[in-house]
């Protein structure tokens, strides 16, 4: 419907243009007020496409909201959360674990537009650590297992979520070469670099990420797994647990009900 009304949008003033030229060099003035009402009506079916596109656009969001608080709450779910790559304090009390897999697009949604929202208001306020875990789905997904190891290879020297990032904002590009490409991007020694993507020496790391995943209930990419963690408890025992992409406001629900509950 977008498609439709845009090409509405494009078509109207060049087609009412047009039949206006060719009625005056005809001189029916009557052809010509019958073409305008035409394109008036047209303009106000755009009108109602439009208005059609915000409803069922709001309609969706209230429920993408309303799933997410439907979702059930776990049960007894205790993660382990020393071997995830970690951003943000890690004396901060708010935990949350996120799943994900490198060619998934929602997963690059939720990176690209909400987790820079997250980072300012929870992460780096010190209200928060993230925590990723991989889980990427070998089925549809054949090259998301080996960009993983490439974050971890660049994590080796520093440079994790700067890698993190360009992986997510390149998900068309995940080839080998494109990895390698992509260590340079980022600055990395090409040749250690390249040792650890073909050694495999991050692979049992990412296998025991997915174990950990399916043994929780994770079922698809991105999903999040919110807790707090007391600094004398390593062990995340998981209070909500919100899957998919969900809008900035669901999971600033989420975490603010969760570290209000806790104090």
């Amino acid at each position: 419907m977008a498609r439709a009304a845009l090409v509405i949008s494009l078509v109207v003033p060049i087609v009412l243009a047009a039949l206006s030229v060719a009625a005056q060099s005809e001189g029916n003035d009557e052809l010509l007020r019958s073409l305008k009402r035409d394109i008036e009506a047209l303009k106000d079916g755009q009108s109602r496409v439009q208005r059609d596109l915000q409803d069922i656009k709001a309609l969706l969001q209230r429920q993408g909201r309303a799933s997410a608080a439907d979702e059930p709450q776990p049960q007894d779910i205790v993660l382990n959360v020393t071997d995830g790559q970690t951003k943000g304090d890690k004396g901060a009390r708010g935990v949350l674990v996120d799943f994900t897999d490198y060619q998934c697009p929602f997963c690059a949604r939720h990176v690209r537009e909400t987790l820079p929202r997250i980072d300012t208001e929870y992460i780096k306020t010190g209200k928060l650590k993230y925590i990723v875990r991989d889980f990427p789905i070998e089925s549809i997904h054949p090259r998301a297992f080996k960009a993983a190891e490439a974050a971890h290879c660049a994590g080796k020297q520093g440079k994790y979520w700067e890698m993190h990032d360009r992986l997510f904002a390149n998900q068309r590009k995940l080839a080998p070469s494109d990895l390698t490409a992509h260590a340079q991007a980022v600055a990395l020694d090409a040749a250690q670099f390249q040792g650890c993507l073909d050694s495999g020496e991050h692979t049992g790391r990412i296998r025991k990420d997915m174990l950990e995943g399916q043994r929780a209930g994770v079922r698809g990419t991105p999903t999040f797994f919110l807790g707090v963690q007391e600094s004398n408890d390593p062990p995340l025992r998981v209070i909500r647990v919100i899957r998919g992409a969900q809008p900035f406001s669901v999971l600033k629900d989420a975490i603010d009900s969760v570290l209000d509950s806790t104090k």
